[in-house]
């Protein structure tokens, strides 16, 4: 269960969860509950609200339910994890008429591991949570943060994407042998390296360009800001330089109004192009169109969008944070920098710029994490719980 998922409307939501599900899928059978938030109110505003998405789908051979999820914006939060847990209640029963489930699996802390703790205990089945970058922000909440504490008591094994989330959680009080460490995928016949200038033909990317590229939602925690900020001193030195902006708006937001404003002030029209949102299967080509991979984010569990940068044989430049570390070997696979310095930022763009990388043991590494090798490390867990 979670309400980060792929629907009809929002096929870039979550696709890394449908990545991994889909693998884990060919062991197991598999039903997923994906809800959708809505609120009356903020529906007769906002048109995503009222977008129409079907109440089952199928993906990827796998059925999707995707009952209605009541959810009060703003301070009221802190209710999301029941109120998510009565929305699927009934699709749940529903679903185990026909499919008596052994084992629920969520994806985040919450409200999705919150809610599925409660099923767990109603259905008298054993409960998996998998630790997601949203830990980060939302233990800083005190009445979540108990919520998040109860859900995590009450899972029979812990997931996490990184050590560092992992670390995060046991400082609420969970017991270090309930989590294990298992980081996301990437699909290595989708990401791999392409000719570079055919793909900038395809794309209308001159071929003489130096093409640093950021992909992901236009929010605020993914400091594409900062980066735009830091431009006029890099063309300085490199006045061939485009900063491609691959990504749209997400249930976090949208700063694209904003970012393109800041383009424009610091009279950057040119230099910067924004993509809007791509399909996943063609973000391959603008990463192998490219020639450095930058994200200056604030936080993160372990951004897959890192390894699929590396399968496409591009060093990556992001921020010493989070689980970051752990998947961006400083001087090997790319370059770290501490969040929120601005000359380090640069200091680390230039050299990304001018270094030369070893870029086949740049794919090496990311073709060590392939999904299917996830996939059977959480299956075998599943065996070993229901064992």
């Amino acid at each position: 269960m979670t309400t980060v998922y792929p629907n009809e409307k929002q096929p870039n939501l979550g696709v890394f969860i449908r990545e991994r599900i889909s693998r884990v899928a060919q062991f197991c059978e598999i039903k997923v509950l994906a809800p959708i938030s809505y609120f009356p109110l903020v529906g007769l505003f906002k048109k995503r609200y009222r977008q129409r998405i079907p109440k089952i789908e199928y993906q990827h051979g796998i059925e999707v339910y995707h009952p209605r999820f009541f959810s009060i914006p703003g301070v009221m939060k802190f209710l999301d994890g029941f109120l998510l847990y009565l929305s699927v209640l009934r699709a749940a029963k529903e679903i185990q008429k026909n499919f008596d489930f052994d084992l629920i699996d969520s994806h985040f802390a919450y409200p999705d591991g919150f809610a599925a703790a409660l099923m767990g205990r109603y259905f008298k089945k054993p409960v998996t949570i998998t630790l997601r970058g949203t830990l980060n922000r939302l233990i800083n909440y005190r009445i979540r943060r108990q919520e998040i504490r109860f859900a995590l008591k009450s899972a029979d094994k812990v997931f996490s994407v990184s050590g560092y989330l992992a670390k995060l959680a046991q400082g609420l009080g969970i017991d270090e042998s309930k989590f294990e460490v298992i980081p996301n995928g990437i699909d290595t016949t989708q990401f791999l390296p392409f000719d570079k200038l055919e793909c900038r033909k395809k794309l209308g990317i001159p071929k003489r360009k130096k093409v640093i590229i950021s992909v992901g939602a236009l929010v605020q925690r993914k400091g594409h800001h900062h980066i735009i900020d830091i431009l006029p001193k890099l063309i300085e030195k490199y006045p061939d330089l485009l900063y491609l902006l691959v990504g749209g708006s997400s249930v976090e937001g949208d700063m694209s109004a904003l970012l393109k404003k800041q383009v424009k002030s610091l009279g950057l029209d040119g230099y910067v192009w924004f993509t809007g949102e791509v399909p996943h299967s063609m973000v391959n080509r603008y990463l192998c169109a490219s020639d450095i991979f930058a994200l200056a984010t604030q936080y993160e569990g372990l951004a897959n969008v890192f390894l699929e940068a590396m399968a496409c044989g591009l060093p990556v430049v992001t921020t010493k944070v989070c689980g970051n570390p752990e998947a961006v070997h400083n001087g090997e696979t790319g370059l770290l920098f501490p969040f929120g310095d601005r000359e380090a930022l640069i200091k680390s763009l230039d050299e990304a710029l001018r270094r030369n990388w070893n870029h086949e043991a740049i794919i090496k590494y990311a073709q060590g994490h392939k999904w299917d090798k996830v996939a059977e490390r959480i299956y075998a867990q599943y065996q070993q719980i229901l064992s």
